[in-house]
């Protein structure tokens, strides 16, 4: 099969779909791999590394979708990629449809499969999703940290606190892939972290971090005490290929304390708290009743080349067998991950979003 790697071109993106190593494995299973132009550069891996391993580097996307059948990048497509797409091609990629009627209307107008990495499923995981999880539950902690720095408009907290001085207060809405990440970094900084799920078998892990950390049960009650004394606020919950339910009203937002931060890390998926709206690493943040938001819809862009190891790993084996296996429908984790065909939404979830 022809596998085309587009450049990325939602603001500030410096992932790539596959790194050169993986595409290597491609080629050896006997598929030509093409790569636009300049698409590993930010994640360090230049053309010359691709065509080393027998990769064909072109100049531009017009030539990459014209001469493959399926597109593997990172990011759902946009303008600039959306006028080159055909009904002939399988994308796959995060599509994140729930969010975007806009882009389904265009996926569905075009006739194309869309195999989304977010709604592959196996045994209740989702595995092409899990990395980049791992990565923003990471830097929701990091980023929050420096924007409760003063100069940033935070309340000039030191997160994890020191000896004479109080520890930051750090609630996490969901103890998944992304917000165990998140606990996992604010307890290990020092701060005092209250964590919230349904699972039990979540909380006992969230427990497990140290005694700096509560996991409770989301009662309303509890949730809404937590979100008003919160330093730093993350929101973290997933229904996959659903969008997100609010679980943090635009009042309790309003509760906070001037200079607390919010980190929706669920803003793929419309966001988990009510005043969350998505922003690029172009204009990260923006102030609702004081309290900063960071909603980038592609945080692990940030760090382009851990980020882009860590996805080709996971989506090498998946993108062997849509390359190389007519029945790839049959699996059922790839049968899960179809979220439009040939004009029609297919995944239950996206379809339950727009009825």
């Amino acid at each position: 099969m022809r596998i085309g790697v587009p450049k990325e071109i939602k603001p500030l993106e410096g992932r790539v779909g596959l790194i050169p190593a993986a595409c290597a494995d491609l080629v050896r299973a006997g598929h030509a791999v093409f790569v636009e132009r300049g698409a590993g550069v930010q994640a360090g891996y230049p053309d010359a590394a691709y065509s080393a391993l027998g990769v064909i580097v072109l100049p531009d996307a017009e030539q990459l979708y014209a001469r493959t059948e399926l597109i593997v990048k990172v990011k759902e497509p946009v303008d600039g990629d959306l006028r080159w797409l055909r009904a002939e091609h399988t994308l796959f990629c995060y599509l994140h449809l729930a969010a975007s009627r806009e882009l389904t209307e265009h996926l569905l107008a075009i006739g194309l499969t869309g195999v989304a990495f977010e709604t592959v499923e196996i045994n209740g995981a989702l595995p092409l999703l899990a990395p980049m999880s791992d990565i923003a539950g990471r830097l929701a902690i990091q980023i929050g940290a420096h924007l409760l720095h003063q100069p940033q408009g935070g309340k000039g907290i030191l997160l994890g606190g020191l000896p004479a001085a109080e520890r930051g207060k750090v609630t996490v809405i969901g103890a998944g892939q992304a917000g165990g990440n998140a606990a996992l970094m604010a307890a290990a900084m020092g701060a005092q972290v209250t964590v919230f799920d349904r699972q039990h078998e979540r909380l006992v892990a969230m427990r497990a971090l140290g005694p700096n950390v509560t996991a409770l049960y989301p009662y309303a009650d509890a949730v809404d005490q937590a979100v008003r004394a919160a330093d730093l606020l993350v929101g973290a919950v997933l229904v996959p290929g659903a969008r997100a339910p609010h679980l943090v009203s635009h009042d309790q937002v309003r509760g906070m304390t001037p200079g607390s931060v919010i980190v929706d890390i669920a803003v793929d998926q419309g966001g988990c708290i009510e005043t969350t709206r998505p922003t690029t690493y172009a204009a990260p943040t923006y102030t609702i009743d004081g309290v900063v938001h960071f909603c980038v819809t592609n945080m692990p862009g940030a760090v382009p080349r851990s980020a882009a190891q860590a996805l080709s790993a996971a989506i090498l084996p998946y993108a062997l067998k849509l390359a190389g296996d007519p029945h790839w429908r049959d699996d059922p984790a790839l049968a899960r991950g179809i979220n439009v065909e040939k004009g029609a939404l297919v995944h239950p979830a996206v379809k339950a979003a727009f009825a």
